[in-house]
């Protein structure tokens, strides 16, 4: 049985809006963290193929992602 909340025009774009909110702030994050770093994170990773600077980014961005959640959900 599907509830009527979810069929409602604001609940959807309420969370149309937290998604937007989210990728925002996970996008901030990820330009902060390679201003902060002594080289560029983009051009490290795929034009010297830097492999180990590729599983630290991938798990910065996972850490940032699961906070981002944690932080629209409440």
């Amino acid at each position: 049985m599907i509830r009527i909340e979810c069929l409602k025009l604001a609940v959807f774009f309420g969370s149309l809006l937290f998604a937007l909110l989210g990728v925002a702030v996970f996008w901030l994050c990820f330009v902060l963290i390679d201003k902060l770093t002594p080289y560029k994170l983009w051009n490290e990773i795929f034009e010297q193929k830097n492999v180990a600077l590729a599983i630290v980014v991938g798990s910065m961005c996972i850490a940032i992602g699961l906070i981002v959640a944690a932080a629209v959900l409440g």
